[in-house]
């Protein structure tokens, strides 16, 4: 397990050191991990976190991508902290490769996880 702590003194990160990071859930249980991230080609802002769970042995785990501001880093644990519940992940809206340019999509799921939309900043910037 990757911990996001390979340069513990710096504000920015690899996302080679994010990948395998785990985050945490209710309680400080390690719920999954994140497989990769999905950033915003114009803002250059990360959109969402891939995240991996369940399985064993690569086998039978599940993706879901998780908005990047429902995840706070946790020094403390060493990885990233979220309230989304296994209900939510189970209760979330269907994925599809197609919803990538879906806005739709993309805000039911924000609206899903009770996260702010990433790309509110940029029309503000825009005005």
């Amino acid at each position: 397990m990757a911990k996001a702590t390979a340069h513990p003194d710096r504000r920015v990160i690899s996302s080679e050191d994010v990948q395998g990071t785990d985050v945490y859930g209710v309680g400080d249980e390690a719920i999954g991990q994140i497989d990769h991230l999905l950033i915003d080609k114009v803002s250059g802002r990360i959109a969402y976190a891939v995240m991996s769970f369940g399985g064993f042995l690569g086998l039978g785990h599940s993706h879901h991508p998780i908005p990047w501001s429902a995840l706070k880093y946790d020094t403390g644990l060493g990885g990233y902290r979220t309230g989304i519940t296994q209900s939510q992940l189970n209760d979330a809206p269907e994925f599809s490769d197609d919803s990538w340019q879906d806005r739709d999509w993309e805000t039911r799921t924000h609206e899903h996880y009770g996260a702010p939309i990433y790309w509110a900043d940029r029309r503000r910037e825009a005005a």
